[in-house]
């Protein structure tokens, strides 16, 4: 299928023009095609499609409350959907392969592989595995490995939540919390995860061997939740070239330094800062130091992040846009997308500005999102 979208606001080179966009066998074409279908893009903003590089919301799909949980094929499938009715065309879904069992654990990792290996192709959105792997779970340790080797992982996290978690045992409302998502009285959550925090010394050796998985598969690795400097140097002295959530500005500020991504929460800049009371997106966004946004919770932040970030005044929104679109596509090592140019993927997010809501998403040169207005405008 060829498409002409024409008479639109497209955004190429980091400006705003008006211009037609062609696109033809998936890709985004120098010319029209003589066969080519048109949408009538006037008074809406062309733009590429989103990349999501840690995204986690599909969780809520798999268990809408604690303890309930639902088939990964059905999850799956409705999260395919809500993700390109947010303009996502290509997502990096953040799956925590945990030492906890339920909703993190090996069985969900296992089941949340085959259905994406089931739904192959019939997803809009590129559906990409970000493999947060928690450091103490040694026990799941070969099947990440063997993982990265076969190509079921495409980016990976180094996660440690452990001693945050341990450090919340005495508070019950938490531990009931962590035990409800695991499927476990709270007694035998607390002891569990005292037995795993006892492992602490096979960290480093673990990591080693994952890094070097990654390093041979040529997957990107990142770090996650740096509170400090030496932290993000240690990471980085594995290969993990983005940082992902830094706890403190001076972090960020040193990855940047060093040429790295630095990434922070869509929801962060929606909010008006982070939920946990972390380090502010949205001015280290415009001061450089944070250049990439991720849906992290929510995906409909993305896109109203990028309109937000301009609306500051600070970043116009060509720039803005660049945080949810090229600049996570390049940390991914993704050059095929993220920008519109001719011979990159047909990825393109045909959007209404006032509503700041897709009106047409096209993946891949597809038709894969029509919003009911949007129908009278083809032709």
């Amino acid at each position: 299928m060829a498409w002409i979208i024409q008479g639109g606001r497209v955004l190429r080179d980091m400006a705003l023009r008006h211009d037609d966009l062609f696109m033809a066998d998936g890709i985004i074409a120098e010319d029209p095609a003589r066969d080519a279908r048109r949408f009538d893009a006037a008074g809406l903003l062309v733009m590429p499609g989103l990349v999501d590089i840690h995204g986690d919301a599909h969780e809520r799909q798999f268990q809408p409350r604690p303890g309930i949980g639902f088939p990964a094929a059905l999850a799956l499938r409705d999260s395919a959907t809500q993700l390109i009715s947010s303009g996502i065309t290509t997502a990096y879904l953040g799956v925590t392969l945990s030492w906890e069992p339920g909703l993190r654990s090996r069985d969900a990792w296992r089941g949340m592989k085959a259905a994406l290996r089931a739904m192959k192709g019939s997803a809009a959105t590129d559906l990409r595995v970000h493999l947060r792997f928690e450091a103490d779970n040694f026990d799941a340790l070969d099947d990440a490995l063997g993982d990265i080797a076969s190509g079921d992982v495409h980016l990976l996290g180094f996660n440690d939540h452990t001693p945050s978690i341990v450090k919340k045992l005495n508070n019950l409302d938490e531990v009931a919390k962590y035990a409800g998502r695991a499927g476990m009285k709270a007694d035998a959550f607390m002891a569990l995860a005292q037995q795993v925090y006892a492992r602490r010394a096979e960290i480093p050796a673990a990591r080693a061997r994952l890094a070097e998985a990654a390093t041979s598969a040529g997957i990107p690795m990142l770090s996650h939740d740096d509170d400090s400097i030496e932290r993000r140097a240690l990471f980085r002295a594995h290969g993990a070239r983005i940082c992902e959530f830094p706890i403190t500005e001076e972090v960020a500020a040193n990855a940047r330094a060093e040429g790295e991504a630095v990434v922070m929460g869509a929801p962060n800049v929606v909010r008006g800062g982070s939920h946990l009371g972390w380090a502010s997106a949205a001015p280290l966004a415009e001061r450089g130091l944070v250049n990439v946004l991720a849906s992290d919770y929510f995906w409909p932040a993305m896109l109203e992040a990028a309109f937000i970030m301009a609306g500051r005044g600070v970043l116009d929104l060509p720039r803005a846009w660049a945080l949810v679109s090229a600049n996570p596509a390049e940390a991914c090592g993704l050059f095929d997308r993220g920008r519109l140019a001719a011979g990159l993927r047909g990825d393109v997010l045909v959007v209404d500005e006032a509503r700041r809501a897709p009106v047409a998403v096209f993946a891949e040169g597809k038709l894969a999102l029509l919003a009911t207005e949007g129908a009278a405008r083809l032709s």
